[in-house]
């Protein structure tokens, strides 16, 4: 495939995390709680890949990478229990905008671990996208009332921990399939959510199966197909440039929050939505070309 078709391929799996905002909240009406809500989702979008990969091309792997991938796992766990706890107390698009906030977390990655200093267009980008946030989050047209410090702790550890499982997808065992892959990654998550939330109303029946609805959608847009997806494309197009096109989850979540939450979204969070993608796209489309060559160049060469 073209480099552009691995771009669309990640650009994908951050439209499924944009989908998971709008359903939870509808799952925490319905009166299900946290750990029941993120215990079915693991669970569900466990079976799920590891159905897939039965069918799918393996390869026999090691015991350490084994458990490299099932450690790599544990950021896309500790994603969804953070990005769920801070919906129990924000809205559906403000969460969101704390979510997003991996755009920059990914820069400074790249800085910190890549050793990649960012140039001065990318710091302008950066700073277009504090402004469109604090836009997007309804701050100056409707006060911090409807934010907590509770909400915007967990928000921000959500995005730390999703730009985490993002690199690691882009540089971990890249040889493995990826399906099999994905499998681990999502192994990975499930245990870390089991331990840390010990869901034990699964085990009621009423509850799993009133539960299993949500879990299953849930699922299928945060635990099979995001990993599946970043597998796929993250090692073609690099995490830097990965980070940027994740930030599909924005809109999809707002527009969604919107349509099917009816959450009031007004004209400023529009335009605080345009401004974050105006000025990723102003700042990176440079660097993103910069990227693409780059790393086909570095695969050249390893062939």
């Amino acid at each position: 495939m073209k480099t552009w078709h691995y771009a669309l391929i990640v650009l994908l799996g951050g439209c499924c995390y944009g989908a998971l905002s709008t359903f939870v909240k509808l799952a925490y009406t319905a009166g299900f709680t946290m750990a029941e809500v993120t215990g079915s989702q693991y669970l569900m979008g466990t079976l799920l890949i590891w159905i897939v990969a039965l069918f799918s091309k393996k390869k026999k792997l090691t015991l350490a990478k084994i458990g490299k991938l099932l450690i790599s796992g544990i950021p896309l766990g500790l994603t969804g229990l953070f990005y769920y706890q801070s919906l129990q107390s924000l809205s559906a698009s403000l969460a969101v905008i704390f979510l997003f906030q991996f755009v920059w977390i990914g820069s400074l990655f790249e800085w910190f671990f890549y050793k990649k200093t960012p140039t001065i267009g990318k710091a302008v980008s950066i700073g277009i996208l504090v402004i469109g946030s604090i836009l997007a989050a309804g701050v100056i047209t409707e006060g911090s009332g409807q934010m907590t410090w509770q909400g915007t702790v967990w928000g921000l550890l959500s995005a730390l921990t999703y730009t985490t499982f993002i690199f690691l997808s882009s540089t971990v065992e890249k040889e493995t399939p990826a399906v099999q892959k994905s499998a681990l990654f999502a192994t990975g998550g499930l245990v870390t959510v089991l331990l840390l939330v010990h869901p034990t109303a699964l085990f009621h029946l009423p509850v799993l199966m009133g539960v299993a609805p949500y879990g299953l959608y849930l699922g299928l847009l945060g635990v099979a197909l995001p990993p599946l997806l970043f597998t796929i494309g993250m090692p073609h197009i690099g995490p830097g440039l990965g980070t940027i096109l994740t930030s599909s989850e924005l809109p999809v979540a707002v527009i969604l929050s919107s349509l099917v939450l009816t959450e009031h979204v007004s004209m400023s969070q529009w335009l605080g939505v345009a401004l974050i993608f105006g000025g990723i796209v102003a700042g990176n489309i440079k660097i993103s070309k910069t990227k693409m060559k780059s790393v086909s160049w570095e695969r050249k060469s390893a062939s």
